[in-house]
């Protein structure tokens, strides 16, 4: 017995052993192959530590120096790659997982991509929307008041950058495609309308890495610390550059939120000219941007969004991408304002009882 036990003991060692040594093996298209262990991809290289060369005769002389040391290989230089005899596609791709609700905003994906890059995207999950269950694929129905009124409703779809003339993508289930521009990727689902949405998609993002971040002339001896810069061309301009645009909102006395479709981000200067009268309510009556008094009690406690500003004012606030809602601002008459966080901009009346309202406000705004 005991002899028994010892023998499946050195099996079950000389089979570890046997495992450890194997490890992974990197074949090059001139033949050559490495076993060792596959340390990544790199500014455009496969980083390979070296533990046993192929042993040919055109080789015997250079095993010592190359057993132990970390090598650089060009993908035009490799065939394929095996780990424990699996391929490893995943190296050449980066993967990201984004979740897609449905909501005023269209979602930051947080992938930045370059122009003539392939992208892969699948796409599950259900949104609930009325009395609808929504698939990536869309619904048999189109929505005019939608992003891309010709594709189904509710379908998931994307957008390179945040230039409104950027062509919208019908991704759906699954979908490759080629970036026809640098900006930053964002998704979102085809419907007009999202107050009655609940549930969301889960987004698969799969890009090529990067393969020629160092081609042939740009190779150095120390890739890991020499990365090469990439310059890419940022999703939003810097506000320097940007073409100030004009709009004119109307903003109905009963407003809780009038969506103005304009996109800001933290910093960006924007000007408010209001003219008009809102009716807040009876017991206020007609008042400007800026707001009526009140006095009393009704004064000190305030339950208006912005307790601080009169009854019937102008106000704004920012409705950011994870849907959380910004802090209520005073418009009033003329202000200059700066952003304080990124999102969409609404308009509102400062009240807390709309049923009696009436009248309007119209704003010019220029951003």
């Amino acid at each position: 017995m005991k002899k028994l036990i010892l023998a499946w003991l050195t099996l079950l060692a000389i089979l570890l052993l046997s495992g450890m040594a194997l490890g992974d093996t990197l074949y090059l298209r001139d033949g050559r192959s490495f076993r060792g262990t596959l340390i990544g991809y790199i500014n455009g290289r496969f980083a390979f530590k070296v533990i046993e060369p192929t042993r040919t005769t055109a080789q015997r002389d250079n095993v010592a120096r190359d057993e132990g040391e970390i090598r650089f290989f060009h993908p035009s230089e490799v065939e394929r790659v095996e780990i424990d005899g699996r391929s490893l596609d995943e190296l050449k791709f980066e993967t990201r997982t984004v979740d897609v609700p449905l909501g005023p905003n269209w979602i930051d994906s947080g992938i930045d991509l370059r122009r003539n890059e392939r992208i892969q995207t699948t796409a599950s999950g259900t949104i609930l929307a009325s009395r609808s269950r929504i698939t990536p694929d869309g619904l048999r129905t189109s929505d005019p008041s939608s992003p891309l009124p010709s594709a189904a409703e509710g379908m998931l779809i994307g957008a390179i950058g945040n230039d409104q003339n950027a062509p919208v993508l019908e991704l759906g289930t699954s979908r490759e495609f080629v970036a026809d521009r640098d900006g930053r990727l964002y998704l979102t689902a085809n419907r007009g309308t999202y107050t009655d949405a609940r549930g969301s998609f889960t987004v698969q993002v799969k890009r090529e890495r990067d393969q020629s971040a160092m081609g042939e002339d740009n190779r150095t001896d120390n890739p890991l610390g020499n990365p090469r810069p990439r310059n890419r061309t940022r999703t939003r301009e810097s506000t320097a550059t940007r073409t100030p645009a004009e709009v004119v909102i109307d903003v109905p006395g009963t407003s809780r939120g009038t969506d103005t479709n304009i996109d800001v981000r933290a910093g960006d200067q924007i000007t408010f000219s209001t003219t008009g009268t809102v009716v807040a309510g009876r017991r206020i009556g007609e008042v400007g941007p800026e707001g009526g008094k009140v006095s009393g009690f009704g004064a000190i406690v305030g339950t208006r969004p912005l307790p601080t500003s009169g009854p019937g004012a102008l106000i704004g606030y920012i409705r950011q991408p994870n849907g959380q809602v910004s802090q209520p601002f005073l418009l009033g008459t003329q202000l200059t304002l700066s952003v304080p966080v990124d999102g969409r901009l609404y308009l509102a009346i400062n009240d807390d009882d709309y049923s009696d309202n009436g009248g309007g406000f119209k704003v010019k705004i220029r951003y």
